[in-house]
């Protein structure tokens, strides 16, 4: 684990001089994961009096230098994660890949870790996960635990279905749809699960903050999009358009998950309504989330901004929209790898109400997540036009 230290004028104490609670009082607060959602979130926390450090493996990666110390350092290796945590006194996650078994012990040591390392070993393991549903009496779509491919073979009865990897899958990676018997090849050699494929009319996120006393913030629902080639969120609304009575089914459903975890941070829970507005849980993520994007324009109190009130003890912030909201992902185009062109920003940089969040990820290559934009308008019609817009003429591409 290296430790590259940045520093501003005011601070000339290295990472390893400074006592804890800070150089100057502030508290310190660590970030395992240096991507996009570890950008944002030091983006909010200049706001406020807090102390920064990141860890991550590459220190060319999106949070590098918008973070007060960074450690070069593997976000999976427990004697890395220890020692990065050790003399911090507050501790989260941007990604669930994560060392638990260190952040457990920096927990009993007085750390203070966001979400728990109990909520993050039931979340980060889509077989516990589902686990936890079904004892916890959530709704969730039936599903069958398979440990190897052999086991997959012997489940052509409850089809069609999706097989999920137990660890490891993340934005649409390590999920496969299986409608038939030929598509059995697709499926993973590995503990996973076989999660029976639900009719939907609408796939639905909530975010939930809830703070170290209990107290909960909901944010309104949001509508996602997805594009089914990537698996991949390809724009969402916000607010959702529900009925009341599946809003109150949707949040009620949301709040069990949240409760059930026993964790203070902030999460994001993606639902499925059928065609009978039934609402069942689709997955968790114990941390802030592309759902929540929107949040920085749209809302009082952004994710990123909840997380900050959250950590440090602050009250909890407002919810309500400021105006309704869209989101469009910006992923690398097929067929370029390389150096990232953001092909039409100009355009797009012109139309009102329109916001461009661009990672800072250098290289660009099919698939990957290299920024979002941003729409507001009261006008629902409005936000789906530009949004169609903005994914049809702004193109991640590369020189190569």
């Amino acid at each position: 684990m290296e430790k590259l230290v940045h520093l501003d004028q005011t601070n000339t104490n290295s990472y390893s001089s400074i006592t804890k609670n800070g150089s100057q009082g502030q508290p310190r607060a660590g970030i395992l994961g240096g991507g996009q959602l570890g950008r944002m979130l030091l983006q909010a926390a200049a706001n406020y009096p807090v102390e920064t450090f990141v860890m991550e493996n590459d220190p060319d990666c999106p949070s590098a230098h918008l973070c007060h110390h960074f450690t070069k350092g593997d976000i999976t290796n427990f004697n890395d994660v220890y020692n990065f945590g050790k003399g911090l006194d507050l501790l989260t996650i941007e990604i669930e890949s994560v060392n638990e078994d260190a952040l457990e012990k920096l927990q009993q040591e007085g750390v203070k870790i966001y979400p728990h390392p109990s909520a993050l070993r039931i979340i980060k393991d889509k077989i516990l996960q589902k686990q936890f549903y079904k004892d916890s009496e959530i709704p969730t779509s039936d599903f069958i635990i398979t440990q190897n491919k052999e086991e997959l073979l012997q489940q052509e009865h409850f089809l069609p279905a999706v097989h999920k990897l137990g660890k490891g899958g993340y934005d649409g990676k390590g999920v496969q749809i299986i409608e038939t018997k030929a598509d059995f090849e697709k499926g993973f050699n590995g503990p996973a699960v076989l999660e029976k494929m639900v009719a939907i009319k609408k796939e639905i996120a909530v975010m939930i903050a809830i703070n170290d006393k209990g107290d909960i913030a909901i944010y309104p629902a949001v509508d996602m999009v997805f594009d089914q080639k990537l698996n991949l969120l390809d724009y969402q609304l916000s607010p959702a358009e529900l009925s009341e009575k599946t809003m109150w089914k949707v949040e009620a459903v949301a709040m069990k998950v949240v409760n059930g975890l026993k964790s203070p941070g902030i999460f994001a829970v993606e639902l499925f309504v059928d065609l009978n507005d039934q609402v069942f849980v689709n997955e968790t993520a114990p941390r802030v989330h592309n759902s929540g994007h929107h949040t920085i324009e749209a809302n009082y109190s952004s994710q990123f901004d909840m997380l900050w009130r959250v950590m440090l003890g602050y009250p909890l912030g407002c919810t309500e929209h400021i105006l309704p909201a869209a989101i469009v992902n910006l992923v690398g185009a097929e067929g370029f790898s390389g150096p990232a062109v953001y092909e039409g920003l100009d355009e797009i940089m012109k139309l009102e109400n329109v916001f461009v969040h661009i990672y800072g990820k250098k290289q660009t290559k099919p698939g990957r997540k290299m920024g979002h934009v941003t729409i507001l308008s009261k006008e629902k019609q409005e936000l789906i036009h530009q949004a169609t817009r903005i994914k049809n003429n702004l193109i991640v591409k590369s020189h190569s």
